[in-house]
């Protein structure tokens, strides 16, 4: 059947009738997919995306409005430090977790194909000794902060088109790793298509599919607020959102310190950093200039201001983004009404697509445009930013590279989950054979003070432990 008149005035209209090129072919079914994604998308949107890849093309992207010349890192909290800001901070953050006034956002749309695996990221096993997955151990976080303050911690769990049916299945299957599932928010973030080299076209990868890729972690605003989870949240009396990424089973979001930090300083925003310790490392930097806080791309740093050091010894730009937040409800909310609050960001990519004879090519070199926002961009639009540094041993360990790999693999993790658990439970008077594999159970273990406890010690003869083990208390 010829599509219909609509959709193709429609295509018409943006310059893009070459997508119903498969379209006689197509079953009634996948024709009304084709329609179905065609209609749904925001063309005045795509026309933005189509804009920059012509200004990229063209050498005129807008110059960064930051004078990195001028720029310093902010001031910043260290976590752990024995100071009465940090006893005072510890203590208000305790308070908002007992008051029930803390939600969270999990940023889980990745899938592990990078890994070499077959499924969410999520539900990739990661545990030293237990082999639990990267959700059991972040979810179990929650299960331990909920039994220490006694009241739940609200919990979103944003997937992507490619993981949101599978993640839910894994959730259904583990019970949601312990939590009440009405405490829990599924929802998936949005997609952009790419856009062609001429910045033209749009990509088809299938006869009835146009080309797209998740919108970025800056997609959780604009879905979580489509989706109605800002409003769940505020049923919930969720006055402070945190948001941490799948790939890191270190992350302390809910850390008292740090969100006490956040609310004694009144801030909008506020970030965990790690020192950033060599100018190569690959990870964007917070920084200040004329009041303005942002997080600025590693690419977008010159070698010479990447290498600067200060009197100390310490990087000028040293604190690294590991794009674990704490944001006001009130502050996203005003955000989420703003539609141009998380600028496009750009990068060039192979995308597979459709040749005119329909076969599906895979591209040897970039031939396309991707878009995505990121979250850290609402900084330069909060009135107040707290940076807060955290040691890395403590709580960054990403897993985001194969097997193998020198780092951020599932080995370098392993070995941070086991030197963690080590430390821990040395510091608790007990003692580990060397070689040997331990774990901290993530439901039970929250801190060092769960370790103290008599059900922790009494599971080990004589405090020493002699075999792979995953200690838990109570």
């Amino acid at each position: 059947m010829p599509p219909q008149t609509a959709l193709s005035s429609l295509l018409n209209q943006v310059g893009q009738p070459g997508l119903l090129a498969h379209w006689e072919s197509l079953s009634t079914p996948s024709q009304e997919r084709l329609a179905q994604q065609l209609t749904s998308f925001d063309w005045d949107q795509i026309a933005a995306c189509r804009q920059l890849a012509a200004a990229r093309r063209s050498g005129q992207e807008a110059a960064m409005p930051l004078d990195l010349s001028t720029a310093r890192t902010p001031p910043c909290h260290r976590l752990g430090e024995a100071t009465a800001a940090a006893t005072a901070a510890t203590a208000r953050g305790q308070k908002a977790l007992a008051a029930g006034t803390v939600g969270a956002v999990l940023v889980a749309g990745g899938q592990g194909t990078r890994l070499g695996f077959d499924g969410p990221k999520g539900t990739f096993p990661i545990g030293p000794v237990s082999k639990a997955t990267l959700f059991e151990i972040l979810l179990g976080k929650l299960t331990a902060v909920q039994r220490r303050y006694g009241q739940p911690v609200p919990l979103a769990i944003m997937t992507s088109t490619a993981t949101d049916a599978a993640t839910r299945e894994f959730l259904t299957r583990t019970n949601s790793c312990g939590l009440d599932p009405d405490q829990i928010f599924l929802f998936c973030q949005g997609t952009l298509p790419a856009v062609t080299d001429n910045a033209d076209r749009l990509l088809l990868d299938a006869p009835d599919h146009v080309a797209v890729a998740p919108d970025g972690h800056g997609g959780m605003l604009g879905a979580l607020a489509a989706r109605g989870g800002l409003d769940w949240f505020k049923a919930r009396n969720c006055q402070t959102l945190v948001s941490f990424q799948v790939d890191n089973p270190l992350a302390m979001p809910l850390h008292p310190e740090f969100l006490g930090h956040h609310l004694l300083s009144d801030a909008a925003f506020s970030t965990q950093v790690v020192p950033k310790l060599s100018p190569e490392e690959r990870v964007g930097v917070v920084v200040e200039q004329a009041g303005v806080t942002q997080v600025v791309e590693y690419s977008d740093l010159s070698p010479a201001l990447a290498a600067e050091r200060l009197a100390d010894g310490r990087l000028r730009f040293f604190a690294g983004s590991i794009a674990i937040h704490a944001f006001s409800h009130q502050f996203l909310e005003q955000a989420a009404a703003t539609d141009d609050s998380l600028p496009l960001h750009i990068a060039h990519k192979k995308v597979p697509y459709l040749n005119d004879a329909g076969q599906l090519v895979e591209p040897a070199i970039p031939n396309a445009y991707k878009f995505e926002r990121f979250i850290f961009d609402l900084m330069p639009l909060a009135d107040q930013v707290t940076v807060v540094e955290i040691d890395p041993a403590e709580g960054f360990a990403p897993l985001k590279n194969p097997q193998g790999a020198p780092s951020d693999s599932p080995e370098t993790v392993h070995q941070a989950l086991v030197a963690h658990a080590r430390r821990h439970l040395a510091a608790a008077g007990m003692t580990v054979a060397d070689g040997i594999d331990v774990e901290l159970d993530a439901t039970t273990i929250l801190d060092d003070d769960d370790l103290r406890r008599p059900a922790a010690a009494s599971s080990l003869a004589g405090n020493r432990i002699d075999k792979p083990l995953v200690i838990r208390s109570g």
